[in-house]
């Protein structure tokens, strides 16, 4: 991933993800620089918290017929993996079991037979985080295609993988 631009956020827009952060993730963002990075050659759209790729905007989900025609939802901002793992978030938090940690780290979306605990809050359609359950490390970011309370049991795939261990942004380093 090549870096097109790289550019410091105002004080409205660094406000706009710390509270989005910790409206949706229950995390305190406390960090000295915030800076937006464009690539050549990929969509991401990245800032750079203290130097590292901490947050990630990802697009709404569609909530009307006139978003699914084209007009997709605002773009949310999102810790990244990397993110994650450096402010651990306390909501929106789906835990898989040790079974399931190299499919979701490869990318796959996450069944519910993999599932231990889901977080109540979690709304169909809300960005998670992929937690492992031995160490409560992040693996990857998806969105929930149902509600919290109705991830686990024994079929069905129940969170879309976005943004993974090992994925290009992962790998990214300024």
């Amino acid at each position: 991933m090549n870096v097109k631009s790289r550019h410091h956020l105002r004080a409205d827009a660094i406000d706009e993800i710390v509270e989005a952060v910790s409206q949706t993730l229950g995390v305190a963002i406390d960090a000295d620089t915030f800076e937006k990075v464009e690539f050549e050659d990929s969509d991401w759209e990245v800032v750079l918290v203290d130097g590292e790729p901490a947050v990630l905007y990802l697009d709404g989900e569609a909530q009307s017929d006139s978003e699914r025609s084209g007009e997709g939802a605002e773009p949310e901002p999102f810790l990244t993996v990397k993110g994650a793992n450096e402010y651990p978030p306390e909501t929106n938090v789906v835990t898989v079991d040790a079974g399931a940690i190299s499919f979701v780290s490869d990318g796959a979306d996450v069944m519910r037979p993999g599932i231990v605990e889901a977080d109540d809050s979690i709304e169909a359609g809300d960005l998670v985080a992929i937690a492992e359950e031995t160490h409560g490390k992040v693996l990857a970011i998806g969105r929930a295609r149902v509600d919290g309370d109705e991830m686990l049991g024994d079929e069905g795939k129940v969170v879309d993988s976005l943004h993974h261990v090992g994925d290009e942004l992962y790998e990214f380093s300024v």
